[in-house]
């Protein structure tokens, strides 16, 4: 997945400005307590990220 595409799915899902928000100040147990930024400078493949936010926020499957 690209990073755009990660975007465009959590603006889809949250709203632009809260998916920017969880982005940069959500911790996520799952990417090692790092928030999205965080793992997305670190190298952490987009489409792992997206699982992750999935799990946390409890998206049903057909919107993952």
């Amino acid at each position: 997945m690209r990073i755009t595409e990660f975007r465009r799915r959590m603006a889809e899902e949250f709203g632009q400005a809260r998916a920017e928000m969880l982005a940069k100040d959500h911790v996520l147990s799952g990417l090692g307590g790092r928030t999205v930024e965080q793992a997305l400078a670190g190298g952490v493949p987009a489409k792992e990220i997206w699982q992750q936010v999935c799990a946390e926020f409890h998206i049903p499957p057909e919107r993952r």
